[in-house]
């Protein structure tokens, strides 16, 4: 391929490349302003994964079923296509619950980046690590500490 027919591939995706940037953040925009919509949106998304992802498992295990496992396939499928019919049918309920494992998540996080940051103190820039813990822990005991009020607006605000 030559230089030219580079650039000029370059010059036609970059229109569509700034107005995919400006819809992004007009869409992050509007998750801002709307975080209970934005988070009950994110809730269907992840449902709708674990369906998927379960229905997944469930055509993996019928393949594979002369080999190990198949039971253990087939009840990850079954979890999975479980709780995402929950979640697509309870979207309230499962992001409430979404909050809270990211609040465990956030909070697992937290830990780890201080014991790495204390493993890594000799290091230039360990106070950056040791900083991002901390904050890290705030956020998710503050998650926590509103939580199930918090639910409303948690997963919202951090896709916006």
């Amino acid at each position: 391929m030559s230089a030219t027919s580079i650039g000029t591939i370059v010059k036609k995706s970059v229109g569509w490349s700034i107005g995919l940037s400006v819809l992004m953040m007009l869409a992050g925009l509007l998750a801002i302003a709307a975080p209970a919509a934005a988070g009950i949106a994110v809730s269907l998304l992840v449902a709708w994964l674990l369906v998927f992802s379960g229905v997944a498992h469930l055509v993996f295990a019928w393949h594979t079923r002369s080999a190990g496992g198949v039971i253990w396939e087939l009840l990850l499928g079954i979890l999975y296509v479980g709780v995402g019919a929950y979640v697509l049918i309870n979207p309230v309920s499962g992001l409430a619950s979404l909050t809270l494992v990211l609040a465990i998540y956030l909070f697992a996080e937290g830990v780890l980046e201080l014991i790495l940051s204390f493993r890594l103190r000799p290091m230039i820039g360990w106070g950056w690590l040791l900083l991002d813990g901390i904050i890290t822990l705030i956020v998710s005991i503050m998650i926590w500490r509103t939580w199930p009020s918090s639910a409303e607006w948690v997963i919202g605000t951090l896709v916006g």
